[in-house]
Formats: C-alpha cells, structure tokens, sequence
C-alpha cells in the first residue's frame, strides 16, 4: 500500500490534532477511508482508539488486512444495513470528504453515541443542518479543502499485482498534483466543524 506523501500526512495530522482538546475516544469511524491513511495518521495522537474505516471501494478491506484499521466495512454510510450495524458505536465520526447526499449527515449522527463528536470538512456550512439536529458546536474554522484522492479511488481493485503498484503511484501523484493546482482558489477554502450530539439528536 503506497504511502502518503509528506504534505498529506501533514494535513492529516493537522486535521486529527483539532480532537486533542476532547478525551481520547475509545472508537472511531472514519467515512470515505480508502487506504485509512487519516486514521493512520491520527493514530500518532490517540494511540489508545479504535479505529474504524468505510468506503465503497475494496481499498477499506486492504487497509484492514495490512491492520491500519480495526475493522473495515465496504459500502456507503447511508446504506441502512450499516447504519443499522453500527448505530450508536462510536465516540467520533470524520466526514471528511461529504457528499451531496442529504442524509450522509443523518447517518453519521446515528452512528455516533450520544455525547459524541462529528468531525466535518465541508465546502458548505454544515452548523444550520447540524443545529437543527440537536448538535452543539463546539469549534468551526475555515481551511484549505482536503481535495479527496479521486483517481486513486478509482483504480479497479482487481489490478493485477505488477500493474497495481504503478498505476496506484501515477494516481497518487496525479491526485497531489491537482491539490496543489487548487490551493488558493475559491475550491480550496472548506469548514471545519466539529459537532457534539446532544441527547435529543436522532
């Protein structure tokens, strides 16, 4: 599994760090996780966590086998069937790569236990829909968008080994390469929210 290069895990652990002031969760589900380099790297603060990743590529199931994550479920967060599975398991929630879809928000919320936290990175303000849901704010900022790896998620997962290692390094490369691009447009500015769930949320 390729490593991150040096300014990503920089900004990974940048983002983890926002979670320092809180006590360190027991568990922890990361949204979107590919290889689970975020959880990897937010390992480095909260070495005692759980942590948990979803994404809809096979890429969360390697990541589980090389033990960067606890455990790794395949699919959207939005799927009933995980919902369901893991509702009211966790401490903390990253949505760090949200999509249009409305009820990924939702979903998250239900996944976390109450008195939880949520950690959003949005290009959209994502406090009015979290305010509604019961959820205190308890920090926002604004900083560079995290520009999520789009090409690297969409190699196929059954490369065979000698092309996979190649290809996956092109991606990786090509995917830095448009971050760098973006820094400094109107893309590259997202909130950062983190949300605790109130007692009430759903």
């Amino acid at each position: 599994m390729p490593a991150p290069t040096a300014p990503s895990v920089r900004r990974l652990r940048s983002t983890a760090r926002v979670m320092l002031p809180f006590p360190e969760p027991e568990s922890w589900l990361d949204v979107d996780t590919g290889d689970a380099d975020f959880p990897e790297a937010a390992r480095a603060f909260f070495p005692y966590t759980a942590f948990d990743g979803l994404d809809p590529t096979p890429r969360v199931l390697r990541a589980q086998a090389v033990e960067r994550l606890e455990e790794g479920y395949l699919g959207r967060l939005t799927d009933p069937r995980i919902t369901t599975h893991l509702r009211s398991r966790y401490d903390v929630v990253s949505l760090l790569n949200p999509h249009a879809d409305p009820g990924e928000l939702s979903a998250a919320l239900a996944v976390l236990r109450p008195g939880g936290h949520l950690l959003v990175e949005s290009p959209h303000d994502p406090r009015p829909e979290l305010r509604a849901r019961g959820c205190a704010i308890v920090a926002t900022a604004r900083r560079s968008a995290h520009v999520p790896a789009r090409l690297t998620a969409r190699l196929p997962g059954t490369l065979h080994p000698a092309a996979a290692g190649p290809l996956t390094a092109a991606a990786r490369a090509l995917d830095h390469a448009l971050a760098l691009l973006l820094a400094g447009t109107r893309l590259a500015r997202t909130y950062r929210v983190i949300a605790r769930k109130g007692p009430s949320a759903p």
